[in-house]
């Protein structure tokens, strides 16, 4: 599969360059028209030159900020997981909704509904992405970037998942990175579900459901007694 005709090689792990102000708009125009000639054309038809035309570049802006197709699809990757686990830790610390009142089941549904409500399904990047893995699994360089990216993400997501549950009073049954690697399968094939039925009501429902029972599952009632305000202190 084709990805670019970069004069240099992929350098996903390299150190960032610095970023300017003017380096920055230029980067995120970019990466906004390779959204959407990715989307339109699929990765590996996509070039430079259609990507620069889109974006209104030349092919030298393109490699002075990035070093293939590759590299600048791990530029996207990074600048929507990070906007996206802001958002999960958001709602997760959101006190907007009261689940005090509810029984221990509907917490746990309520809450995991409150946290996909941020992690919509996209349409356009489900496609990008799902075309991204199938090219980096014919590339073992690739691969193992991929993978690191991957369990970023895990190491991120999960203290946040431990704090949300215990913020209803639950505690992960046995090695939390399980937990978070579960979660991840059921948002990947649900999202496939939902696209499949246009985010039909009951495929949304669904997905709080499959969620709800894997979180479920996967935890279980709190019995440590509260730490003291004295034990806060000398911790």
């Amino acid at each position: 599969m084709a990805t670019s005709s970069a004069p240099t090689p992929h350098r996903a792990t390299d150190a960032p360059r610095r970023v300017t102000k003017r380096r920055g708009q230029t980067r995120r125009r970019l990466l906004d028209a390779a959204g959407e000639v990715f989307s339109e054309n699929g990765f590996g038809r996509s070039t430079v030159e259609q990507i620069c035309e889109r974006g209104g570049y030349t092919r030298g802006a393109f490699y002075s900020n990035f070093a293939s197709l590759d590299e600048m699809f791990f530029a996207m990757w990074e600048q929507r997981s990070t906007a996206m686990l802001e958002h999960i830790r958001l709602a997760a610390e959101s006190s907007d909704i009261d689940l005090t009142d509810l029984p221990p089941s509907e917490k746990v549904r309520a809450g995991t509904a409150l946290i996909l409500d941020v992690v919509p399904v996209d349409d356009q990047w489900y496609r990008i992405n799902a075309e991204f893995t199938a090219h980096a699994l014919r590339n073992p360089a690739l691969k193992k970037a991929l993978a690191a990216r991957e369990q970023a993400i895990l190491d991120t997501i999960v203290p946040i998942l431990e704090s949300a549950l215990g913020r209803l009073g639950r505690t992960i049954v046995g090695d939390p990175q399980t937990l978070g690697r579960a979660l991840v399968a059921v948002h990947d094939g649900t999202s496939v579900q939902c696209l499949i039925e246009d985010a039909s009501a009951s495929a949304r429902e669904l997905r709080v459901d499959l969620f709800t029972h894997v979180v479920t599952a996967y935890s279980r009632p709190d019995t440590t007694p509260p730490r003291t305000a004295r034990q806060e202190e000398s911790s």
